[in-house]
């Protein structure tokens, strides 16, 4: 059999497969925004401690070692670069249907034509997939994406958009509540967070007890958005 199946490539088929069902999930009938972010949150969970499985592997060899980082970087693809513009796409359609229906005010989002949201989206895609081909060609001379620095990330790293866009669909909901939608930030962010991908700049990488904080950040949004979804609409 094609690839390798042991336990050092688990979380990042599990991202992988997370990030096509939060696709298929948010774009299926008028739109699940939500329901994509859970899925992207949970890309977030997996892509954090993909690494770390996949080093507790003593005597990998060369074979297995660069298997992992393709895959791992056209895995944070379809992640973190198709998903969240899928997620976009979602909240558009999920705003219409509901503003057909009246239970939303009008919205800023409806005066951006179509064609702008779709090619702010491809830019996006383009701007991830750059940078994680960036970093493959260079990963065997650097071991990750600091560029010779261990310490610190050059640009901001594509799976930091499983905090960003979950985050501000926890506010923008919130917001909906007081009618009030924000919605077309999102593609602002869109654009801002594709620059920052491709930009050189030193970001210093978090330390253990960040990412730990990170992931119960990310932990507390993921049943946040249960909870929403549940009890409020």
């Amino acid at each position: 059999m094609l690839g390798i199946w042991d336990y050092t490539v688990v979380l990042t088929y599990c991202s992988l497969l997370s990030a096509v069902t939060g696709i298929l999930v948010s774009l299926d009938g008028h739109g699940h925004p939500y329901i994509g972010v859970m899925f992207l949150l949970l890309c977030g969970l997996c892509d954090t401690f993909d690494g770390r499985v996949a080093r507790s592997k003593k005597n990998r060899t060369k074979k297995e070692k660069d298997f992992g980082v393709q895959i791992d970087s056209l895995s944070d693809l379809v992640a973190f670069g198709v998903l969240p513009v899928c997620v976009g796409m979602a909240m558009y359609k999920r705003t219409m249907f509901d503003e057909t229906m009246s239970v939303t005010p009008n919205t800023v989002l409806f005066s951006i034509p179509v064609a702008v949201l779709i090619l702010i989206s491809a830019v996006f895609v383009l701007a991830a997939l750059v940078r994680l081909a960036y970093f493959n060609i260079t990963v065997e001379e650097t071991q990750g994406e600091g560029l010779g620095d261990k310490k610190h990330y050059f640009g901001l790293p594509v799976t930091t958009t499983a905090l960003i866009f979950p985050t501000f669909m926890l506010l923008r909901y919130t917001l909906l509540l007081c009618n009030f939608d924000i919605g077309f930030l999102y593609y602002i962010i869109l654009i801002i967070v594709a620059i920052l991908f491709v930009m050189k700049f030193k970001l210093k990488k978090p330390g253990t007890l960040m990412i730990y904080f990170m992931v119960f950040i990310g932990a507390i949004e993921f049943f946040a958005v249960v909870l929403l979804k549940i009890f409020v609409r």
